[in-house]
C-alpha cells in the first residue's frame, strides 16, 4: 500500500508558480482495500514537522481529487505536506513528504528592469554582475524574467533544466517570472551571475507575414532578483540595476520561425564566471516596463523529455547528406562538432523527403535553419532559442563523414505525465495512437498550437478545442490548460467576450479571407469545452471557478448576435475545416453549412456553462443558460428539421452534429443515424469530414447502434482515413487527409502541416468506446466511471490503461471463437458501471463466477448486463455472438 502522485495544484513540487489558492492532490493504491474512509492531511514550514501550520485531523471529508489548504501563505516560503490514508478496515497508510514552494507573491520588487546601453536592438546580449557572499549559504533562490527569451548563469553553470523561457503567454497582459533553486550553484566568497538573452515571441516574427515582429515590444530587458539565505539567518539581495555589464554575445539572430545563427568565434570564455574581467563590457540602462504585468508563473516547464538517435544518415539522390530521426520530433538537434576555424556547418530542418530528396516547401516562409561557426575547437552545440519540427534534418558545411553518432535529437514539450496508454491487435491502429500522441507531445510546447514547424505555430483554439479529450486522457493536461485558458480570459476581455482563433492573440491580417479578431464557432467554442473536458478528467472545480466568467462571456457574446432568433447566422466562420465535402471542389470551409455548425456549438456550449454554473452552486446562472440552451435547441429544429425528422443539410458532419451534441427530440435520432451510416455507406465507408465533424464522429456511430460501421472508419486503409497516412509512413497525424498522395509528394504547399493534432482526436473514441472508459459527469476526476467497452471482431482484442486522477484503471477484451473475455481493474477509492455488451446474465462468468451467483447487483437490458463494481481485479467471460 502507498500513496503516490502527489501534487499540488496538479504540479509535481511546484516551486515559485501562481498558486492561488493551493490544492492537494494524490492516489491511493490499497490492493484488496475497496474505500477511503478517512484521511489527514498535515502542512509545515519544515521537513521533520516540528512546526506544523496546519492540521486537518482525521476526517472523512476530505478528497484526494483535491483539497484546498485553508491558510494563508506566506513570500517565498516552502510548505511540506504529508497525507495519511485510512481505509473502510482502518488500514493506515502514510505518505512520504512533499512539498510547494511560493513565489514573491505580493512582495514589492528590489529589482530593475534592464537592457544593454547601446542602440541596435537585434544585437543579442550577455548580462553578467560579481558579487560576494560573507557566509555559509543555506538556500538562494532567483526570481527572473527576461524578454524575449532569456537562460540564467550562475558561476559558468545553466540554471534549471528548462528552455524557452519565460514561454509564450499575453505579454501585453500579463508577464511571468521563474524561480530557480540556486543554492548548489553558489559558493561563499566570489561569484557571478549572468543571462544571454534572444528574441523570442515576444519581439521575434510571430504571426503570418514575414515581417510580423516586434508584437509585443522591440528591446530585450532582463530582471532578476537573487535572494540568498545565510546559515546565520541573515538575508542577502542581488538584483538587477544599471551596474550590471553587457556586451554581444555569439548569437547573431534568432527566430521562432527561421532558426538561429551562432558565432562560436563571438563566445566570450568564462563571461558568467566570478573571476572573469568584464571592465571592457558596456553598461546597462533601465527600461521602463513596470511591475504591473509582472507576475509569478503559470506556464509548466519546457524541458527536454526524450532524446532520439538518427535512424541513419541518408545520402540522397542531390547528394545531399540528410539525418533521419525516424520521429516527426519537436525540439532540435544538440550535436558533436570539430571542425576548421571559420566553417559553417548548417542544419536545415523539415518533415518528408521529395523523390528522396530533403524538402522543407511546406514550411512556408519559416527557415527552419540551424547555422554554427566554428572557432575551430571541439565543441557540443545545441540551439538556445528557438525549436523545429521535423523528422529529417539536412546537413551541409560539415568536414568529412556524417556520423549519426554525433546527433542527438532532443524532444522539448512541457512537462506533463504521461497517463494514458493503447494498444490493440492491429499494427497500424497502434502506430495511429502513437502518431496522436507524439503529435500531442509536439504541439503541447507550452500552448497547444496548430503545428510546431511553419511561420505559424500558434495556440489556435479549434485545434485546441477538439483535441482536448484525448489530451486530457494521454497526458496530466489540468495545470497546462489552466495557463492556456488564463490567458484566453485576458485576451476576450478586449473583445467584449469575443474569442480570438489563436490564444495568444497575434494578427491574422496576412491570411486572405480570416478575420483577423475572431469569433468563429467550434474555435471560440474552446472557452466553454476545454474547462469542461478539464473539470471531467480531473474532477477540478478550480478550473470552473477560474473560467466561468470567460464561458458566459463567451456565450453572452453569440447572443448578442442571433438578433432574438437564437439563430447564430451571422459573422465569419471556419465551418467544418478542410471537409472533404466543399462546393466547387477544393473550398477548406466544408459542405456543412455554417449556420448549422454555429447554431449547432451555441446550444452547446450554453448547456456546458449551465451545467459549470451547477457544479459551482450558482443555480440562477445554470437556470438562465439552460434556458438559453432549450431556446437555441428549438431554433435549431424549427431551422434545421423539418416536422418529419430530415435535417436541412445532408451531409456527414450535419449528421453528427445533430446527434452529438442533442439537438434533435429523441424520434428522430434513429433516423438521422440511419442516415448517416447510409452516408457512409455510400462512400463505401469512408469519410468526408473536417476539422468539427471527425472528433466526434465515431462516437456517433459507436453510440447510436452503428459500432462496426465505426471500426470500419477506423481501419480503412486507404484514402481518405487514419490509417492511410500511417500506412504512408506517417509518425504523427497530418493535417490533411492527403498531405501525402500516394506517390509521396506533398498534396497542397501552402497549408500542410505533417504534425497536426486535429484528426488525433480519434484516440479519445479508442478510449471512451473501443476500450471503454468514460468518465462520469456527476461524479468527475474519475471517481466514478463507466466501463463500456465496444469490441468488434474486425480487432482481436484491445487494451487501455489510465492512470486517471483518481487511480489506475485498465480495461481490455479478447475475442476468440464468439467468446469475449474482459478484464479490467478498478482502483481504490472507485466505483464502475460496467456495461457488458451482448451479454446475457446467465452466461457470464466474473471471476470463475456465474454473475447471476456472484452477489453482485446485475441488471439484464436489451442489448447487455450491466453491474456495479468497486475497487478490484476482474476477469469477466460470456459468449458474444453480435460484436
Amino acid at each position: 500500500m502507498k500513496i503516490r502522485r502527489m501534487k499540488c495544484n496538479r504540479i509535481t513540487k511546484p516551486l515559485g508558480f501562481n498558486l492561488g489558492r493551493p490544492r492537494l492532490s494524490w492516489v491511493t493504491e490499497a490492493p484488496g482495500a475497496k474505500f477511503q474512509k478517512a484521511a489527514q492531511i498535515q502542512v509545515a514550514e519544515d521537513e521533520r514537522f516540528h512546526n506544523i501550520i496546519f492540521d486537518s485531523g482525521r476526517s472523512s471529508e476530505i478528497d484526494s481529487l483535491g483539497f484546498e489548504l485553508p491558510i494563508e501563505l506566506k513570500p517565498r516560503t516552502r510548505y511540506y505536506w504529508r497525507v495519511t490514508v485510512w481505509t473502510e478496515n482502518d488500514q493506515k497508510i502514510e505518505s512520504s513528504v512533499e512539498w510547494f514552494e511560493t513565489s514573491k507573491m505580493d512582495e514589492p520588487w528590489t529589482a530593475e528592469w534592464i537592457t544593454p546601453d547601446w542602440e541596435d536592438k537585434k544585437i543579442h546580449p550577455l548580462l553578467r554582475k560579481s558579487f560576494s557572499l560573507d557566509g555559509e549559504i543555506a538556500s538562494a533562490r532567483a526570481y527572473v524574467c527576461g524578454l524575449g527569451l532569456y537562460e540564467l548563469e550562475i558561476n559558468g553553470r545553466k540554471a534549471g533544466e528548462e528552455y524557452l523561457t519565460p514561454y509564450c503567454n499575453a505579454y501585453d497582459k500579463w508577464i511571468q517570472y521563474q524561480t530557480y533553486d540556486v543554492t548548489d550553484l553558489l559558493k561563499p566568497g566570489l561569484n557571478a551571475i549572468g543571462a544571454m538573452l534572444g528574441e523570442g515571441w515576444y519581439m521575434g516574427r510571430f504571426g503570418f507575414g514575414e515581417n510580423q515582429g516586434n508584437i509585443y515590444g522591440d528591446t530585450m530587458a532582463f530582471i532578476c532578483e537573487l535572494i540568498v539565505t545565510y546559515k546565520d539567518g541573515r538575508t542577502v539581495t542581488i538584483a538587477t540595476d544599471d551596474t550590471w555589464k553587457a556586451a554581444a554575445g555569439p548569437i547573431i539572430s534568432s527566430s521562432i520561425y527561421d532558426g538561429e545563427v551562432f558565432d562560436a568565434n563571438r563566445q566570450i570564455p568564462g563571461w558568467s564566471q566570478p573571476d572573469f574581467n568584464d571592465s571592457s563590457w558596456s553598461g546597462t540602462r533601465l527600461i521602463d516596463i513596470g511591475y504591473d504585468r509582472l507576475q509569478a508563473r503559470r506556464s509548466l516547464p519546457v524541458n527536454i523529455m526524450d532524446e532520439l538517435k538518427p535512424r541513419e544518415v541518408i545520402i540522397t539522390p542531390k547528394g545531399e547528406k540528410v539525418l533521419d530521426m525516424g520521429q516527426n520530433m519537436v525540439g532540435w538537434v544538440r550535436f558533436k562538432v570539430n571542425a576548421p576555424k571559420g566553417s559553417e556547418i548548417v542544419l536545415y530542418h523539415g518533415e518528408a523527403l521529395q523523390d528522396g530528396c530533403f524538402s522543407r516547401e511546406n514550411l512556408r516562409s519559416a527557415k527552419a535553419e540551424y547555422h554554427y561557426i566554428s572557432d575551430g575547437k571541439p565543441a557540443e552545440v545545441r540551439p538556445h532559442f528557438t525549436f523545429y519540427g521535423f523528422r529529417y534534418v539536412k546537413v551541409e558545411g560539415w568536414n568529412g563523414e556524417v556520423n549519426p553518432d554525433d546527433f542527438t535529437g532532443c524532444v522539448l514539450h512541457s512537462n506533463m505525465e504521461r497517463t494514458g496508454w493503447i494498444e490493440t491487435s492491429n499494427p497500424l491502429v497502434n502506430r495511429l495512437f502513437l502518431n496522436a500522441f507524439w503529435g500531442q507531445k509536439g504541439n503541447f510546447l507550452d500552448v497547444p498550437t496548430d503545428c510546431p514547424q511553419r511561420d505559424e505555430r500558434m495556440g489556435w483554439t479549434g485545434d485546441a478545442n477538439v483535441f482536448s479529450g484525448t489530451a486530457c486522457f494521454n497526458m496530466d493536461a489540468d495545470a497546462f490548460y489552466h495557463k492556456y485558458l488564463y490567458d484566453l480570459a485576458l485576451e476576450q476581455k478586449e473583445e467584449n467576450g469575443r474569442v480570438p482563433h489563436v490564444v495568444p492573440k497575434t494578427s491574422l491580417t496576412g491570411e486572405p479571407g480570416v478575420h483577423p479578431h475572431g469569433g468563429s464557432s467550434a474555435w471560440g467554442d474552446a472557452a466553454t469545452v476545454i474547462p469542461w473536458n478539464v473539470y471531467l478528467h480531473y474532477g477540478d472545480k478550480a478550473i470552473l471557478e477560474q473560467q466561468l466568467e470567460s464561458m458566459k462571456a463567451w456565450v453572452d457574446w453569440i447572443r448578442s448576435k442571433d438578433d432574438g432568433s437564437r439563430l447564430w447566422n451571422t459573422g465569419f466562420h471556419f465551418g467544418d475545416w478542410l471537409a472533404l465535402d466543399g462546393p466547387g471542389g477544393y473550398n477548406p470551409f466544408g459542405g456543412t453549412p455554417t449556420d448549422l455548425i454555429a447554431t449547432a456549438f451555441y446550444a452547446y456550449s450554453a448547456r456546458l456553462v449551465a451545467k459549470a454554473a451547477k457544479m459551482l452552486g450558482k443555480e440562477d446562472i445554470a437556470r438562465e443558460y439552460q434556458t438559453l440552451a432549450d431556446e437555441v435547441k428549438k431554433a435549431f429544429q424549427n431551422e434545421f428539421l423539418t416536422p418529419r425528422g430530415r435535417l436541412a443539410a445532408d451531409n456527414q458532419t450535419a449528421y453528427v452534429l445533430a446527434l452529438f451534441m442533442d439537438l434533435v427530440p429523441d424520434i428522430f435520432r434513429k433516423r438521422l443515424a440511419d442516415t448517416l451510416n447510409k452516408r457512409l455507406e455510400e462512400n463505401e465507408y469512408h469519410l468526408k469530414t473536417g476539422f468539427v465533424g471527425t472528433p466526434y464522429l465515431c462516437r456517433v456511430l459507436s453510440e447510436n447502434g452503428y459500432n462496426d460501421t465505426a471500426y470500419r472508419l477506423l481501419l480503412n486503409e486507404d484514402y481518405p482515413g487514419w490509417l492511410y497516412e500511417v500506412k504512408m509512413g506517417a509518425t504523427t497525424v497530418w493535417e490533411r487527409w492527403n498531405s501525402l498522395l500516394p506517390d509521396g509528394k506533398f498534396g497542397e504547399l501552402g497549408m500542410n502541416s505533417l504534425n497536426h493534432y486535429a484528426y488525433g482526436s480519434i484516440v479519445e473514441w479508442m478510449y471512451r468506446n473501443m476500450c471503454g472508459i468514460n468518465p462520469v459527469e456527476d461524479c468527475p476526476g474519475f471517481r466514478k466511471v463507466r466501463l463500456a467497452p465496444q469490441p468488434n471482431k474486425r480487432l482481436q482484442w484491445a487494451k487501455a490503461v489510465l492512470d486517471s486522477a483518481a487511480g489506475r484503471f485498465e480495461s481490455s477484451w479478447k475475442i476468440e471463437e464468439n467468446m469475449l473475455c474482459y478484464t479490467f481493474v478498478i482502483p481504490f477509492d472507485t466505483t464502475a458501471e460496467v456495461f457488458l455488451p451482448d451479454a446475457v446474465v446467465g452466461e457470464v462468468m466474473i471471476n470463475g463466477r456465474l454473475l447471476a451467483n456472484s452477489g453482485f447487483d446485475a441488471l439484464q437490458e436489451i442489448d447487455g448486463v450491466e453491474v456495479t463494481l468497486t475497487a478490484g481485479e476482474y476477469k469477466v467471460e460470456y459468449p458474444a455472438y453480435n460484436v
